[in-house]
């Protein structure tokens, strides 16, 4: 029993906490709110958002490369000295750049499958009118008709994937754009 209770302190006290940066506001009607993701504040917020720093947070630390330390606002590589650059609410490249890269990723693959979904709806739709001109009498089968649906509901599914990504990655330009953001960094 002593090396169980033993252990699960050891676990506790081995367990590395780092701050997260929490997000508060008061609405309209006097609540106060707290969100960890700023695109959760409402827009009309924003501009009175206060930034916290929480303590309760777990996450795993990188310990940096032996020659890049950061000291404060600059970054120390070998004998040079560069101004870290960060947004109004402190974020920098990094963040901006881990925040679009899964958007980006999913507007890659879904153009890919719609494209993919493209030229297979194109093959069938050609191989359908090459075999009614053959054989004028003939009308498409109920299979061919559906295989065609099938095709155009996969483009659409595809085509909705890539209007999300889209989307989400203006309203990303466009936070960015408030916040003072390096467009660099939106690349």
């Amino acid at each position: 029993m002593k090396k169980i209770l033993i252990l699960l302190i050891l676990l506790i006290f081995a367990v590395p906490v780092s701050a997260a940066t929490i997000y508060k506001w008061v609405d309209k009607n006097g609540v106060v709110n707290f969100t960890d993701d700023l695109e959760k504040v409402p827009p009309s917020y924003r501009d009175r958002v206060k930034v916290e720093e929480g303590k309760d947070v777990k996450e795993e630390v990188t310990p940096p490369a032996p020659e890049e330390v950061t000291r404060g606002e600059e970054v120390t590589r070998g004998n040079e000295q560069e101004e870290v650059k960060k947004d109004t609410l402190g974020r920098d490249e990094a963040w901006w750049r881990e925040k679009l890269r899964p958007w980006k990723e999913k507007l890659k693959e879904a153009t890919e499958k719609y494209e993919e979904a493209q030229k297979e709806f194109t093959k069938k739709s050609e191989e359908l009118s090459q075999t009614k001109f053959l054989y004028r009498s003939r009308s498409s089968t109920p299979w061919e008709v559906s295989e065609l649906n099938r095709l155009n509901e996969e483009k659409k599914k595809y085509e909705a994937q890539m209007a999300e990504a889209n989307e989400m990655l203006e309203k990303l330009r466009k936070e960015a754009e408030e916040t003072k953001a390096d467009p660099a960094w939106l690349n």
